[in-house]
């Protein structure tokens, strides 16, 4: 029997707010889970590993790609290329895995008009002043650079409201909770159930998934 199709989420923070630590103790907790592993130009970091961390390659490759529609969605950032793989994705999330993208606000647009269902989550820092002090306390960046993320995090909060979800992170283990919570809840949306259940549905005279009615419009 064809598995019923995975959840996307797609997860969006800014620089500091903690978005990969919460990712990576929500797969910790549920391997189950995918993540996605993005397409970059830029030169590999200490430590990281090609396929595991990025896929890096040449922009001429990059180039291709995107020309040859390879990518879900794509950007420039500091002079380098990033995109997420098209093909991997839709056959990740056709073969009934979950799956986590973690991608700037731009990139999050450009992926929820093709993936409708897309769960989207916004991680948010309980402050500015806060944001700014985990920025510092990390020592990778100059104060221009600093500031640079600190106007771009002004921009990205501007955009919350276009999620479904918003984490205050404030307390880790608090925030690590309220996003799993947010992957259960998900696993049991209508269509997941009908397509996971479809005999009981049939049983029970459960009709197909309707989408309510839009509300009236006030002129």
């Amino acid at each position: 029997m064809t598995p019923p199709p995975g959840s996307l989420f797609v997860i969006v923070a800014p620089s500091g707010a903690g978005k990969t630590s919460l990712v990576r103790a929500l797969l910790e907790r549920d391997p189950s889970i995918g993540l996605s592993v993005s397409y970059t130009t830029r030169a590999p970091r200490h430590g990281e590993i090609d396929g595991v961390h990025y896929h890096f390659i040449g922009e001429t490759e990059f180039e291709q790609r995107r020309e040859a529609g390879d990518f879900l969605e794509w950007a420039r950032v500091h002079g380098n290329y990033y995109a997420t793989s098209r093909p991997w994705i839709e056959d990740t999330i056709r073969g009934g895995r979950d799956l986590i993208l973690e991608i700037d606000c731009q990139g999050a647009v450009q992926v929820r008009r093709l993936f409708r269902e897309a769960v989207g989550v916004f991680i948010a820092p309980p402050s500015l002043a806060e944001l700014e002090r985990r920025l510092r306390a990390r020592a990778q960046d100059s104060d221009s650079v600093i500031a640079g993320r600190m106007t771009a995090a002004r921009a990205e909060l501007a955009e919350a409201a276009k999620f479904e979800y918003v984490i205050i992170n404030q307390d880790f283990a608090t925030a690590v909770e309220q996003l799993n919570a947010i992957v259960r809840a998900s696993r049991l949306r209508f269509g997941r159930q009908q397509a996971r259940f479809p005999g009981v549905f049939e049983a029970l005279g459960i009709p197909a998934h309707v989408a309510p009615p839009s509300p009236p419009s006030h002129r």
